[in-house]
C-alpha cells in the first residue's frame, strides 16, 4: 500500500507544479502587461522584484486551479490507461486510491492559509510601495485632492506633491474630538514630508476651534468689545504661529507611508490585512461594529479560498474519472471547474456583503456547494 501511495503521489505532483507555474506566470504577465505603459527606464532587477512581491497573493488565487488540474490530469491518465481498473480489481477501493489527493491538497491548503494570512499582506504592501515610490516615481501624487484618513484620528489633504523632493505641498491636517465633533484642531502647512509613520509639517499654523462656541457669537452685544473678545477666544481656543517658516511640527500617524499608498493610491486598495490586524479588530476594545464585521468577513474570505484547494481537488475526482481522457480535455475540465467555483465564490461574497450579521454563509457557500457536488458525483462513480 505504501508503494501505491508513492506511485499516486508521483502522478499528482508534476501537474500540480506545472499548473502552479503556468497560472502564476499568466497572472504575473497580466500584471506586468497592464502596468508596463507606466514603466520607463526601469532596471529589470526592480521589475523582477516587483513581480516577485506579487507572487504570494497570486499563489493564493491560482493554487485552487492547480489543485483541480492535479487531480484531473493524474486520475484521468490512470483511468485512460486502465490502471485504476487494475488497482481496484485487487480489492483496493477508490477512497484508498484517492487518499494521496487529500494529503497533498491538505498540504497545499495549509500553505495557502499561511500565504493568505501572513505572507501576502506584507508582500502586497511592499508591492504598492515599490511601484509608486520607485518604479513610477508617482509617490503620494495619487493622494492629491483627496481627504485621507491616516489613523490616530488624523485626516490629511494635500494640494500638490513634488516627487523629486518627496514633499507634500499645501497640507491641511484635521483632528476632531471623538466625543465632541464640533471641536477640533486644524493645521495648515506650506509643505510637509511623510516618511514611515511621521508626518512632518513646515510653515505651519495650528488652530484649535470650537464651533459650538461659534454659534454664541451672534448673541454677543455689539457695544461690548470685551465680551466679543472673550467669545472669539472661546471659539479659537488655541492658535500657534511659529516665528520661522522652517519650524517643524511632527505628528505620529496611525499608518505608514507604504500603508497609505497601498490603501489610497489605487482605485482598489491593496489587501494588506493579515492575521495580526484582523485579530486585533475582532478582539480589541473600541473597534466599531462596522469595522468588526468587516474584519470578520475578511478573515473568513482569506481562509475560505485556501480551503478551495482541498474541496476542488476532491470534487474534481469524479470528473477526472469520467472525462479526463487527454491532456487538452483535462485542462479544459480543470478550467471549467475552477471558473465555476470562482463565479460561485464571488457571488457568495456579494451575498455575504448583504448579510453582515452572518457573513460565513456567503463566504463558504462555494466550498459547501462544490463539496456536496463532489460527494454526490463520487457516489455515482
Amino acid at each position: 500500500m505504501t508503494r501505491l501511495t508513492r506511485y499516486v503521489t508521483r502522478e499528482l505532483l508534476p501537474p500540480l507544479l506545472a499548473g502552479t507555474l503556468l497560472f502564476t506566470s499568466v497572472l504575473s504577465f497580466g500584471y506586468f502587461f497592464i502596468s508596463s505603459q507606466w514603466l520607463r527606464h526601469v532596471p529589470l532587477s526592480l521589475i523582477g522584484r516587483w513581480i516577485a512581491y506579487q507572487v504570494p497573493d497570486t499563489l493564493v488565487k491560482v493554487l485552487p486551479m492547480a489543485a483541480v488540474l492535479m487531480t484531473v490530469v493524474a486520475f484521468g491518465r490512470l483511468a485512460t490507461e486502465r490502471e485504476l481498473i487494475a488497482i481496484r480489481s485487487g480489492g483496493i477501493g477508490l477512497g484508498r486510491i484517492a487518499r494521496p489527493v487529500a494529503v497533498v491538497a491538505s498540504f497545499v491548503t495549509a500553505l495557502a492559509v499561511w500565504l493568505s494570512l501572513w505572507t501576502a499582506p506584507h508582500a502586497n504592501l511592499e508591492t504598492r510601495g515599490l511601484y509608486w515610490d520607485v518604479l513610477t516615481g508617482g509617490g503620494l501624487s495619487q493622494l492629491v485632492g483627496k481627504t485621507v484618513d491616516l489613523g490616530n484620528n488624523l485626516t490629511v489633504s494635500i494640494r500638490g506633491y513634488d516627487h523629486q523632493k518627496r514633499e507634500l505641498q499645501g497640507v491641511r491636517v484635521e483632528r476632531w474630538e471623538r466625543d465632541d465633533p464640533r471641536r477640533g484642531t486644524v493645521i495648515f502647512a506650506d509643505r510637509g514630508t511623510f516618511e514611515n509613520r511621521k508626518l512632518g509639517l513646515y510653515g505651519y499654523q495650528v488652530f484649535t476651534v470650537n464651533y459650538g462656541e461659534a454659534a454664541k457669537l451672534a448673541g454677543v452685544p455689539d457695544n461690548d468689545p470685551a465680551a466679543f473678545r472673550t467669545a472669539v477666544q472661546n471659539v479659537f481656543e488655541n492658535v500657534v504661529v511659529p516665528e520661522t517658516a522652517e519650524a517643524a511640527l511632527n505628528l505620529d500617524t496611525g499608518m505608514s507611508r507604504k500603508q497609505a499608498i497601498a490603501q489610497y493610491a489605487d482605485v482598489i486598495g491593496a489587501d494588506m490585512e493579515g492575521w495580526p490586524e484582523l485579530h486585533r479588530k475582532l478582539t480589541a476594545a473600541g473597534v466599531t461594529p462596522v469595522d468588526r464585521q468587516e474584519a470578520r468577513l475578511t478573515l473568513n474570505r482569506k481562509v475560505a479560498l485556501p480551503f478551495a484547494n482541498l474541496v476542488l481537488a476532491l470534487a474534481s475526482l469524479p470528473f477526472a474519472l469520467r472525462y479526463g481522457r487527454t491532456l487538452g480535455v483535462s485542462l479544459g475540465i480543470a478550467l471549467l471547474i475552477a471558473v465555476g467555483y470562482y463565479l460561485v465564490f464571488f457571488a457568495g461574497l456579494t451575498l455575504a456583503g448583504a448579510m453582515p450579521a452572518l457573513p460565513e454563509v456567503g463566504v463558504w457557500l462555494a466550498n459547501v456547494l462544490f463539496a456536496a457536488l463532489g460527494l454526490w458525483q463520487l457516489r455515482r462513480a
